[in-house]
């Protein structure tokens, strides 16, 4: 994928998590989101919204999940404006189709892609599954992106559905910090792991995920950086570029 800047910028942010852990906080993390949107629609050349976005996103052949009503229209509303915004799965919301696709226009990604801007070099994507270890996780994520999986979960009622999703979303690393996930894990980061094995084989200037739900700013070789976006429950982060510069900023500050 190419973009031109032409004097603006590309923002990027993920795990907003919206329908965690309760509907009042869920919404007022949702109006803090849309006041952001509100703030950099003018200076963006492009928007891109790197995974778990949702809590929870099943698309049924008539459904989608109730709620998040404000965000919707709001991202409707800069698609009016022509604001280009892409979409990625990520392990909440890995069951997106081609709803936002077909409704407004705005491309699902569901694996890491290759962006240039101008002529600088991105790989972009949400993280889940990449890098050495969490095992657990990769076989799950296999179980959950099986087409017959998904074709029996589609025949849940969807308020069966939601129930079952809410109820294992509780225990997401969003919801449980008792493991500790907020916390630098030096060489054992396993995406930044993951950025160094690439870079060996093809060079990107700017490595851009989400899922680590901790900021991060870490050299990759001697030319590359990687940015982990961190979240919107408690951190409020997001990255920009403005063609010379990839930066972490903190929304509020």
């Amino acid at each position: 994928m190419n973009l031109r800047l032409q004097e603006k910028k590309i923002f990027f942010a993920s795990d907003f998590h919206l329908g965690s852990p309760d509907e009042k906080s869920s919404k007022d993390r949702e109006k803090k989101i849309i006041n952001w949107l509100n703030e950099i629609q003018d200076d963006a050349a492009a928007i891109f919204l790197v995974g778990d976005i949702f809590d929870f996103w099943f698309e049924y052949d008539q459904v989608i999940p109730k709620g998040f009503i404000r965000f919707l229209g709001k991202i409707a509303n800069l698609r009016e404006k022509n604001i280009p915004i892409f979409f990625f799965t990520g392990n909440h919301d890995l069951w997106m189709k081609d709803y936002f696709t077909k409704e407004l226009g705005i491309p699902v990604f569901h694996h890491p892609i290759e962006l240039t801007v101008d002529k600088t070099k991105f790989l972009v994507g949400h993280g889940d599954g990449l890098g050495p270890g969490d095992r657990s996780y990769k076989i799950l994520k296999k179980i959950f992106t099986n087409p017959v999986c998904q074709w029996a979960f589609k025949w849940l009622h969807p308020d069966i559905g939601m129930r079952i999703a809410t109820k294992w979303s509780s225990n997401s690393r969003i919801t449980n910090v008792s493991k500790n996930d907020n916390e630098f894990k030096g060489e054992d980061e396993w995406l930044w792991a993951y950025c160094k094995q690439v870079e060996l084989n093809k060079h990107f200037d700017y490595y851009v995920f989400g899922h680590r739900h901790l900021p991060l700013n870490l050299p990759v070789g001697t030319k590359s950086r990687y940015y982990n976006l961190g979240e919107w429950v408690s951190h409020f982060t997001y990255g920009v570029f403005d063609g010379k510069e990839f930066e972490i900023k903190k929304y509020g500050a």
